[in-house]
């Protein structure tokens, strides 16, 4: 039988929202105040949220528990699978020492290392967006930040902070595709508007990670670099995004971005370098860290070999990334499995939806197309290439296993309890609570994508939560319905950094597992903030000229 979602189910808005957002509070709460380890946080707030799923939603208890296991499965895979391999490669280079020739390489581009953080966070890492998203970036920078001696806390906030503007066109444009899909709206003034959303922060967000980093007064000290790296990618996303569309937005600006930093860094150079990887220490002369630098020694061909295993799943991960290799893959093995019980048996209805529509419940094993395996093959390949015999390469991986097992725990239970939140309808609670906003909605719509991204962990699944509540929204209220829909996705993108799914790979990627409310404590602030900034810049669209001139569909 057939079960229609109530959201309101207490007859009092206010009360159900409440009640609404006790799972999110309790996981959230639990990993930032009660220091409770992220796998326990986890299964907490699955366990509230299926409470209120069946005893104050109405939701069957079976249907409940399907819900919780599919999502678990699609935590595993793609999510957990990326993580798993990405690790894997890192042990590998490790192992090999070719992690450290490569790490220590980086500083005869710069030895500062606030340009570090510039070169590997946002533009290294905006291109593994790009390429792959669903937590590539985060793993791989984090990692690295780690390697060239930042501290745990550091490498994963600071790889968590750069890791927004990027999101929205991430996995080759997936969340845009989709949202178009969801909406009805056209795809190419979807792409056009949050084109003319993000570039604005793609240029505040360098100085933004920057001062994160080392303060305001140190930032101001490379300004000119991170001005450089912004506007090399703001300019190439607008342009990309309005005239191509969404699919190689975050490629071309990330490589675009890091040639013209890369060159930029080697004819400029700040007065003051600045060594420590705190906020903690003080500059030195370019002549006192020249003094006291300690050269790599390593040749050109070392340094190479040592690239080679990046190089390698740069652009396996690229190429698992095309719409065609995908298609290719999934033909010859992505079986489909139905939830029996489930699938079409959860109606969502008005007003979230303008009718009454079955929540299709399926898990699709693609397991070839998946980006995991695509890293997998980089990782064997790689280690090949480094001399890494099939043994040791098995070994190696049982390791992996062992040491991020509870990170994938972790990440099954945290997509659980975001599917159960969806399937039951309480994240439509809460996203209709911003819709009674009125004329603050514009403001309220950026959060809201924040919302579903910090609920669901992706921008992608954040647009399909939110996007027609969206559209349906702003038709209300008299706003461009492009607008508030593209709010979306561009709001979502600051809820990356305080997601528990991204949290636990950053964790993962700088082994500090277990220290996931210290990590939400690091950026939570600059998530907040930033999406609020959002916020304002999609209300001056919908108000205040000129902004009014960049929208589409007024």
């Amino acid at each position: 039988m057939n079960w229609s979602q109530v959201y309101d189910p207490l007859n009092n808005a206010t009360l159900s929202t409440i009640v609404a957002a006790l799972p999110i509070v309790v996981l959230l709460g639990s990993l930032a105040f009660f220091h409770i380890k992220a796998h326990w946080a986890a299964i907490y707030g699955l366990i509230v949220a299926l409470a209120v799923a069946v005893f104050v939603y109405g939701m069957p208890a079976e249907m409940a528990g399907k819900t919780a296991m599919w999502g678990a499965l699609f935590g595993l895979l793609p999510i957990g699978w990326i993580v798993l391999n990405v690790i894997f490669l890192y042990r590998l280079t490790s192992e090999a020492g070719l992690f450290e020739v490569m790490q220590k390489s980086i500083t005869g581009i710069t030895d500062d290392r606030r340009l570090q953080v510039l070169l590997v966070a946002f533009c290294f890492g905006a291109f593994f967006e790009g390429a792959a998203g669903f937590g590539t970036p985060v793993a791989v920078t984090a990692a690295i930040l780690m390697g060239l001696g930042f501290k745990p806390l550091s490498a994963a906030g600071l790889s968590l902070i750069a890791n927004t503007a990027p999101v929205a066109f991430g996995a080759l444009g997936t969340p845009i595709v989709v949202l178009a899909a969801v909406t009805g709206l056209d795809l190419m003034d979807l792409s056009s508007m949050v084109g003319r959303q993000l570039p604005f922060f793609s240029l505040l967000v360098p100085f933004w990670l920057i001062w994160a980093f080392v303060g305001f007064r140190r930032m101001m000290e490379v300004w000119p670099a991170i001005l450089v790296a912004g506007v090399s990618f703001a300019v190439p996303q607008y342009l990309v995004s309005n005239f191509h569309g969404p699919w190689l937005v975050d490629v071309v600006a990330a490589i675009a971005s890091m040639g013209c930093l890369a060159l930029f860094l080697r004819i400029w150079h700040p007065k003051t370098v600045w060594i420590s990887t705190t906020r903690e220490g003080t500059g030195v002369t370019r002549e006192e860290a020249a003094r006291t630098a300690v050269r790599h020694g390593y040749s050109r061909a070392q340094i190479r070999k040592a690239w080679t295993p990046w190089v390698i799943l740069s652009v396996l991960v690229f190429i698992w990334g095309l719409p065609q290799a995908k298609n290719f893959f999934n033909a010859i093995s992505a079986p489909k499995f139905p939830i029996e019980g489930l699938h079409n048996m959860v109606m969502r209805v008005p007003p979230v939806v303008p009718k009454p529509t079955p929540e299709a419940a399926v898990f699709t094993l693609n397991w070839i197309s998946a980006t995991g395996t695509g890293i997998l093959i980089a990782a064997i390949i790689a280690g090949l290439v480094m001399g890494v015999s099939l043994g040791k390469m098995v070994k190696t991986y049982g390791q992996t296993l062992k040491v991020v097992r509870f990170s994938l725990l972790t990440i099954a239970a945290m997509l659980a309890l975001g599917f159960v939140t969806k399937q039951s309808g309480t994240d439509a609670t809460l996203g209709l609570a911003f819709a009674k906003t009125g004329w603050l909605y514009p403001f309220f719509s950026a959060m809201l994508g924040w919302l579903g991204v910090a609920l669901t962990g992706s921008d992608t699944s954040s647009n399909v939560l939110f996007g027609g509540l969206q559209r349906i929204t702003a038709e209300q209220l008299g706003l461009s319905p492009v607008l508030t829909a593209a709010a979306n996705s561009s709001g979502g993108v600051m809820g990356k950094m305080i997601d528990a799914q991204s949290i636990v790979v950053a964790s993962t990627a700088t082994q500090w597992y277990g220290h996931e409310g210290e990590i939400l404590r690091y950026v939570f602030f600059h998530s907040v903030a930033l999406a609020s900034l959002m916020g304002l810049l999609i209300m001056a669209q919908a108000y205040w000229w000129p902004f009014t001139l960049l929208v589409i569909g007024n």
